[in-house]
């Protein structure tokens, strides 16, 4: 085996949904303020009692099934998420003990957006390099844990849930040269900060560089992996706001590409947002078995992450 795949994707959110006229009742907005600014109509929001792990582990038994795989056939999971609110046990021992997975290397990865890209890179390497033969990449946040409820300009943006993919061994590479980076100078346009801990961003900054910046990072994304950004059958890249996923896709150029828009029904969900689209896409029929899909996160810290993977 010289390569990795992904097995199987899941996903999950929970069950409560908050509409834009809800929030209107909350903040000073409105439906139109909020579509036309960032195309957000719902988002999906876990109770008190669902903590990251739980949605997480929900997302990650439904990859499980999906591969036709138990609990003990997992040696790593990896979990991408900025909103654990305890240190240790980690999110991914966490998600592990849930699962009933025995003796695994559990790693979290805070990359907050980026992160679950990352943490498929990282399983990516592992498995290739014969540490690990099955691993688990989830994305999972609870992004209202995190949110200041009488700030318009990001109250209206977040929404919870996770998702996840198994990574296993394969002949063939069906994930992609990873290409990542962050911009460390200018970490302060997204911050996680304080006590208790909340949201912030500097919006116009971000939405200058993911959309003047990140289109040729993604190409070369594409290059990496042998393909020409016309060759991808689908764009998924980080659900932040869809003012930002539109241009973005038309400047990497994928014109033949089915693009997630799952921004729309779910908000911005951070590290969950790429596998929680992506599984949707899978999920739905919108790509098919093989079909070359790029990933591209990017966000919190300025980081960037992004790599072709072949549908499972």
């Amino acid at each position: 085996m010289n390569g990795s795949r992904i097995a199987a994707v899941g996903h999950y959110q929970p069950a409560r949904v908050l509409t834009n006229e809800d929030l209107a009742g909350m903040v000073d907005t409105s439906d139109e303020w909020i579509t036309s600014r960032v195309g957000i109509r719902t988002r999906h929001i876990a109770g008190p009692d669902e903590p990251v792990d739980e949605l997480a582990a929900h997302a990650a038994a439904k990859a499980l099934a999906g591969a036709g795989l138990a609990p003990a056939d997992i040696d790593l999971v990896l979990v991408a998420t900025s909103t654990a609110v305890d240190r240790s046990p980690n999110m991914a021992a966490r998600v592990a003990a849930r699962l009933g997975i025995p003796s695994p290397a559990a790693m979290d990865v805070n990359v907050v957006c980026a992160g679950f890209t990352h943490a498929l890179a990282t399983a990516d390497h592992a498995v290739r390099a014969g540490a690990s033969t099955r691993a688990l990449v989830i994305g999972a946040d609870k992004m209202t844990d995190i949110t200041d409820w009488t700030d318009r300009t990001t109250c209206v943006l977040v929404g919870d849930g996770a998702g996840a993919a198994v990574v296993e061994a394969s002949d063939a590479a069906g994930i992609g040269p990873v290409l990542w980076g962050s911009v460390p100078e200018m970490g302060h346009a997204v911050r996680i900060e304080g006590s208790p801990a909340r949201f912030a961003q500097e919006g116009q900054s971000v939405y200058r560089w993911a959309t003047t910046q990140l289109p040729p990072i993604a190409r070369k994304a594409c290059e990496r992996a042998g393909l020409k950004p016309a060759d991808l059958a689908a764009v998924v890249l980080h659900q932040a706001n869809l003012r930002i996923i539109e241009p973005l896709a038309e400047k990497i150029g994928a014109v033949n590409a089915v693009v997630a828009r799952d921004v729309v029904d779910s908000g911005n969900t951070s590290a969950a947002s790429i596998p929680l689209a992506f599984s949707k896409l899978v999920e739905q029929g919108a790509v098919s078995t093989g079909d070359p899909v790029l990933l591209f996160g990017f966000g919190g810290n300025l980081s960037y992450a992004g790599q072709v993977v072949h549908c499972p």
